[in-house]
């Protein structure tokens, strides 16, 4: 057994438990809020992300896991599908609280626009690599149905969270992909890397960060009902 994999989890989780416990904000009474969105996201990508593993577009190095799996995935990586999003979900409070003014919000709607652009442009040329096809599907799916179907506004908020979350998720995912913890299968991807991590997986990321987010905004804004 190795558990580097599992401390790599561990340190991560460290910045959420920081972020959340060393301002003393008050989140406690939205917590079940906060872990039945991450849950479900888990849930969510474990399905891409199996299938990606199973046509060996993604593969785990064994030499740093303990050799625990859940269908064909490590039970690592179903841990970072929940310590990544929860890293930028703490972010994302600690950034409400800390910078409550939502006036920018206004143009979160050109930003996204701009958003889809991109993942409709990837696509076009990029429909044939898997991990392309995938990655920046669920991205103009989620942020669609966000700006055009979803009342909640909060899409500033996100995109403001997600940049400054990019800082752990680049230490993070770099560290995985140098070791090799993970492995992908570069003709499935637009071989286009960053810090050695595949362009595509900075959108991955974040199509699991706006949907924990959507969750929690949702749930949350039902139980004032």
């Amino acid at each position: 057994m190795n558990y580097t994999y599992l401390l790599i989890n561990a340190l991560l989780l460290l910045v959420p438990v920081l972020l959340l416990f060393s301002r003393q904000l008050n989140f406690s009474g939205n917590g079940k809020f906060i872990f039945l969105a991450l849950f479900i996201n888990v849930f969510v990508f474990s399905v891409p992300t199996e299938f990606l593993t199973r046509v060996k577009v993604i593969d785990f190095n064994p030499v740093y896991l303990t050799g625990i799996q859940l269908w064909e995935l490590p039970i690592e990586e179903l841990l970072f599908s929940l310590t990544l999003p929860f890293c930028g979900f703490a972010v994302y409070i600690f950034l409400n609280n800390r910078f409550p003014d939502n006036n920018l919000e206004k143009y979160s709607l050109s930003l996204s626009n701009i958003l889809m652009g991109i993942c409709v442009a990837i696509l076009c040329f990029g429909y044939h690599n898997l991990y392309t096809l995938i990655t920046f599907s669920l991205m103009l799916v989620f942020t669609l149905y966000v700006e055009y179907v979803n009342k909640i506004r909060f899409m500033y908020r996100f995109y403001r969270a997600y940049l400054v979350s990019l800082i752990p998720f680049y230490l993070f995912s770099g560290i995985l992909n140098t070791l090799p913890v993970i492995q992908y299968n570069e003709k499935e991807t637009l071989m286009f890397n960053v810090l050695r991590i595949p362009f595509e997986s900075q959108f991955y990321y974040m199509a699991m960060l706006l949907l924990t987010i959507y969750l929690f905004e949702t749930f949350k804004s039902r139980s004032f009902k």
